[in-house]
C-alpha cells in the first residue's frame, strides 16, 4: 500500500470528518484520478521532441501516455487537423497516490524560488490544476539526456463537492499552498 494512501485512511479521513461533520466515511473527499499533460505545439517541425516526451513522462508517472492529436486545423501555426501534437496520461489508485507523494515531497521543493502553489488554482468543484515548467524538477529525469526543457499540466481530480472541501483535502495530504 502506498505511504500515502496509508495516511490518507489513518489521519486525513478522521480528521475531515470531524472539520465538516461527515456522518459517513464515504462522504469524505478524496482524490479520484491525475491528469498529466504535455502539449508540444514545436511538435509539428520535430516529430522526434514527442518521442522524447513521451517517454519522460511515462518514466515520470510509470504509466504509458496517450498521444493526443489536434482537433482542429489553424493556418497560422502550420496546424493539421489529426497532427500529433502532445501527449497525456492519466493516473488512478495506487499509482496516483505514489505520483501525488512524489510530487509534492520531491518535485515541488526542487523548483526555483519555490514559496508554495496558488491556493486559487481550484475550479469551483474541488479539483486542482498546476502547472510546472520544467520536466527536470522530477528525479526520475536524467539532466544529461534532455533535448528540450518542456513543461506539464497536472490536474488533480477530487470528489469534493466544493473548493474548501478540496483545498482541505489536499492541504492534509501535503500540498505545498502558498500563506
Amino acid at each position: 500500500m502506498a505511504r500515502l494512501k496509508k495516511i490518507f485512511e489513518e489521519e486525513v479521513v478522521p480528521a475531515l470528518t470531524k472539520d465538516f461533520g461527515y456522518l459517513n466515511p464515504m462522504q469524505v473527499p478524496r482524490l479520484q484520478k491525475i491528469v498529466v499533460n504535455v502539449g508540444l505545439g514545436e511538435a509539428i517541425q520535430n516529430r522526434k521532441l514527442l518521442d522524447t516526451a513521451v517517454e519522460e513522462l511515462a518514466t515520470i508517472t510509470g504509466q504509458k501516455p496517450v498521444v493526443t492529436k489536434a482537433r482542429k486545423s489553424i493556418a497560422n501555426f502550420k496546424l493539421r487537423e489529426g497532427m500529433s501534437i502532445g501527449c497525456m496520461v492519466t493516473i488512478r489508485r495506487e499509482r496516483m497516490y505514489e505520483f501525488f507523494d512524489r510530487l509534492v515531497n520531491v518535485a515541488l521543493p526542487r523548483v526555483r524560488d519555490f514559496k508554495g502553489v496558488s491556493p486559487k488554482a481550484f475550479d469551483g468543484k474541488g479539483n486542482y490544476s498546476l502547472g510546472v515548467k520544467e520536466q527536470i524538477i522530477f528525479p526520475e529525469i536524467e539532466y544529461d539526456k534532455i533535448e528540450k526543457i518542456h513543461g506539464m499540466n497536472i490536474s488533480i481530480v477530487t470528489s469534493a463537492r466544493t473548493d474548501e472541501e478540496g483545498r482541505a483535502l489536499l492541504d492534509r495530504l501535503g500540498m505545498p499552498f502558498r500563506k
